[in-house]
């Protein structure tokens, strides 16, 4: 069985906002270790967030997060030669990261614009309850729900 994981890397809250999750955003955005690129486009969604809503652009930022991350998610599990689909609660790092890779994942799915752009709008509509990343979630919620019969199987206890 494997052991709980203990220390894991933290990153360092950024210099402009103070927290800890904006820079994580950022390590998310990176492509090809382009940091600084990254740092832009996330700091350009920010001050757009605080321009057009006139909200503390952080405060949007974990209202997004929150509603784009998943409470529930399921598990491939593998009982007497069958597989199960076994709904599992979603620790809270785990969440962030979702939230934030889905985010991200819609913005780079859509085209015709710059990333900055396509970010802002689906941070924005996050926060909302609205838009892709939120989607993707219901989706996670709709297969845990289906699967809910499959709880039992869950990995609570083992010998």
């Amino acid at each position: 069985m494997r052991r709980s994981v203990k220390n894991r890397n933290k990153p360092a809250p950024d210099y402009r906002f103070n927290s800890a999750r904006v820079s994580q955003f950022a390590n998310y955005v990176m492509e090809r270790g382009k940091k600084n690129v990254a740092q832009k486009i996330v700091y350009g969604v920010l001050e757009k967030i605080g321009k057009e809503t006139g909200q503390n652009p952080v405060e949007v930022f974990e209202s997004a997060i929150r509603n784009a991350g998943p409470t529930v998610e399921v598990r491939s599990r593998r009982v007497g030669g069958a597989n199960y689909q076994v709904p599992h609660e979603v620790r809270p790092e785990r969440r962030t990261s979702l939230a934030l890779r889905w985010m991200i994942a819609a913005a780079r799915a859509k085209k015709g614009a710059p990333m900055a752009e396509k970010l802002y709008d689906e941070v924005v509509a996050a926060s909302q309850n609205q838009g892709e990343a939120v989607k993707k979630k219901e989706n996670v919620h709709k297969m845990a729900e289906a699967n809910r019969a499959f709880a039992h199987f869950a990995w609570t206890s083992r010998k």
